[in-house]
């Protein structure tokens, strides 16, 4: 487990990547540095194949100790982080395509992690999505309630 301060979660922002996606997390990762955050990157670094629910499970760990912290996961097209991501219950990872759907996720869905597909998703578009995801803020009102809903069971189970 990394060690973090509660304190300091909100400027932080934790990110993963697959070997499809290890670029764009670092071109990302650069990006916020320069913007004052501290990345806890958690892998992986380079292009040999690696599993992509591995290192989507190793951001939720650290999500769920830190529950004030974002994270950012890539991987080829973002789908089977975002599914592998979205096992863990207070996780809310969202697969974006734009900067307006980046924006959205966190206004009406309370996203706590951005999910983005390396091989579907321009480095620039890339940018917008993770400027409009950090810049966005949960709205709540009418929005709570349905995201609350998100974790009560199926009523046909």
């Amino acid at each position: 487990m990394i060690a973090i301060p509660t304190d300091m979660t909100s400027k932080m922002i934790a990110m993963a990547a697959d070997h499809a996606g290890y670029e764009m997390k670092d071109v990302l990762k650069d990006d916020l540095r320069r913007g004052g955050y501290e990345v806890v990157d958690l892998g992986t670094d380079g292009p040999s194949r690696v599993d992509y629910p591995d290192y989507a499970h190793r951001l939720c760990a650290v999500l769920d100790q830190h529950p004030g912290m974002l994270g950012v996961l890539v991987c080829g097209s973002g789908i089977g982080m975002a599914v592998a991501a979205n096992r863990h219950p207070h996780i809310r990872a969202a697969l974006v395509h734009d900067a307006t759907t980046a924006r959205l996720a966190r206004q009406h869905n309370d996203a706590n992690v951005l999910v983005l597909g390396a091989r579907t998703t321009g480095i620039e578009v890339g940018r917008d999505c993770l400027k409009a995801f950090l810049a966005a803020a949960f709205e709540g009102g009418r929005h709570a309630d349905r995201v609350a809903k998100l974790n009560l069971p199926s009523p046909n189970r």
